[in-house]
């Protein structure tokens, strides 16, 4: 139901990449692949008394009903339809049910059946019918993506509106209506992490980082995250929540229309130099815990595929139908390079930062960490990370223990040594000799909301004194 409370409209687009939509003769309810026309806009009814179910009407007038006709003689699916308001209040056709599967949803009848988009040959393709996918490759036939068309404007009480100025100027405590953009409740913009940084790196849920090939055409994964090739610089797209990256070659990260393979749904991600930018190369930063997605102007996401080959360690946009590869959408941000603010802008302000994360300074830290979260590791420097090391005359190491896995730590008791490796594991081993512990982690606190997270590959170059927390191996030492 959260895709759907505070919806308007919507439009929903099939496993086929498909829109539902009300045919011209006001009862035919077919699937096409152009969602622009008003034959794709669902307007979105709440039952009263029922928060679990909803009614769509079609720009016709017309609710989608779950008729008992069938769509062939002998076959199991009914076909779905579009009919007036039922005179019986008891008549339930008209209603369904959305649940919710990872970043889809399934409307069930009040039969128990689904709304689903038929495939394959006339004359089921592009039909639909309600129905219960009995074989697993239609399975996903019932899954629907919702792009939310208009939001529902939240009216604030009369309290709150006195002496208070026009709506064009209360828009942070009212929600605006957009258009044809995907809604997610709980969704929250992470531009305040690129806004912080001029390049970046991207690790996928496999642990590899999103690199443009020696091509300069192809992205793939690698393991190797300290080559130039992993390096992304960020470029923000005026005053909107868009971002574009640039690999090291001045190619764009493009979300082209060519599909990885024929017949599947995912299209490649490519590096591109297009002589007018456009919104293939834009991409939405999403935040998803201390993670984020990327997603496309038009709905997909950028996916770290795993598996076997030819599927491993490529890179598409798509939308994950099973919860297997759900995660594959989610990246860890490393900050490579720090923003400098222009003397003539004024600083960012503190709500653009997301809700609940306000901004905590850890002791003895350094004001301008750019730091987001705790696997956001910042890394400062104007160069690739080939070769980076911190200076002869070594950094200051701050560090303190300890007492559990979840970093908490006595703030009263700190030690310092100078460090002059540039590794995490000669770190390691020195923290080792200076405590005494076995199989420590070597930790950074996030400033924002004060968590440990384990430090990786290479140290932060340039730093010249380091906090860090080492957590002991439970009941080792």
């Amino acid at each position: 139901m959260e895709f759907f409370n505070q919806a308007k409209a919507v439009r929903l687009k099939s496993y086929h990449d498909k829109y539902l939509v009300a045919d011209e003769d006001g009862e035919t309810v077919r699937q096409s692949r152009d969602g622009s026309s008003r034959r794709a806009r669902w307007t979105v009814e709440l039952i009263q008394g029922n928060n679990h179910h909803i009614r769509l009407k079609s720009c016709r007038g017309k609710y989608l009903t779950a008729s008992e006709e069938p769509l062939l003689l002998g076959m199991a699916g009914k076909k779905v339809v579009q009919d007036n308001m039922p005179v019986s209040v008891k008549d339930t056709a008209i209603d369904w049910e959305p649940r919710t599967e990872g970043f889809l949803v399934k409307l069930k009848t009040s039969r128990g059946k689904f709304l689903l988009a038929n495939g394959r040959m006339p004359p089921w393709r592009n039909s639909v019918t309600h129905d219960t996918p009995r074989r697993t490759v239609t399975h996903d036939w019932v899954l629907w993506e919702v792009d939310v068309m208009d939001i529902l404007e939240t009216i604030l009480p009369a309290s709150q509106l006195s002496g208070a100025s026009p709506l064009s100027d209360i828009g942070s405590q009212l929600v605006v209506s957009f258009s044809s953009s995907r809604l997610c409740i709980a969704r929250e913009s992470a531009m305040y992490i690129f806004e912080k940084a001029t390049s970046v790196r991207l690790r996928s849920h496999h642990d590899k980082y999103l690199t443009a090939d020696d091509d300069e055409e192809t992205v793939s994964q690698e393991r190797n995250g300290t080559v130039k090739n992993a390096k992304w610089t960020v470029e923000i797209v005026g005053h909107s929540n868009v971002i574009c990256l640039k690999s090291c070659f001045g190619r764009y990260l493009t979300a082209s229309n060519l599909p990885f393979f024929l017949g599947m749904t995912g299209k490649k991600v490519l590096q591109t130099l297009p002589e007018r930018l456009d919104s293939s190369v834009e991409w939405e930063p999403i935040r998803e815990g201390v993670q984020v997605r990327l997603r496309t102007r038009y709905g997909q996401y950028l996916r770290a595929n795993g598996g076997v080959p030819p599927w491993r360690n490529h890179i598409t946009h798509d939308i994950p139908h099973r919860t297997l590869t759900q995660d594959w959408i989610l990246w860890d941000v490393d900050v490579v390079q720090i923003r400098v603010p222009d003397p003539a802008t004024p600083p960012v302000q503190q709500q653009q930062q997301p809700p609940g994360e306000q901004s905590q300074t850890a002791p003895n830290s350094e004001a301008s960490s750019p730091t987001t979260s705790p696997r956001f590791l910042c890394m400062q420097s104007d160069d690739s990370f080939e070769g980076s090391s911190v200076k002869n005359e070594g950094r200051a190491i701050h560090y303190r223990v300890a007492i559990n896995v979840e970093g908490d730590v006595d703030e009263n008791e700190e030690l310092s040594f100078t460090f002059k490796g540039s590794m995490v594991e000669e770190l390691k081993n020195k923290l080792e000799e200076e405590t005494g512990l076995i199989d420590i982690q070597v930790c950074s606190r996030n400033p924002l909301n004060g968590k440990i997270y384990p430090l990786r590959l290479h140290l932060p170059p340039n730093n010249t004194e380091m906090h860090v927390v080492v957590v002991p191996s439970p009941g080792r030492g």
